[in-house]
């Protein structure tokens, strides 16, 4: 198993999650965050806006349904400018239902 989590903007959020609802992944956590990326901000004016509000979408998927997760969020996050996000896959050792005890997704 593998969990995906995915920091983008914020108006993208609900077109990913959508996204991948129609992929057929349905299990997702969204948590609003606030960063920065390379960039270190933005300046508008004499303003700098050191960090920024992201959305965080996380969720675990099957080893095979990683290219295809990834994939969908790409298509969907996609404006072509900076800030449109960024996507981490990191290894899920084990997962447990907290009501039912039950293992795996």
């Amino acid at each position: 198993m593998k969990m995906i989590r995915a920091m983008v903007r914020p108006e993208a959020a609900d077109i990913i999650s959508e996204g991948l609802a129609e992929g057929g992944f349905f299990s997702m956590t969204k948590m609003h965050v606030f960063g920065r990326g390379k960039q270190k901000g933005i300046k508008i004016g004499d303003v700098h806006y050191d960090e920024l509000p992201k959305v965080m979408i996380m969720l675990v998927v099957k080893e095979d349904a990683v290219d295809e997760v990834v994939d969908l969020i790409k298509v969907n996050a996609y404006t072509g400018n900076f800030g449109d996000g960024k996507i981490f896959v990191t290894p899920v050792d084990a997962t447990y239902t907290v009501r039912t005890g039950e293992t795996g997704i």
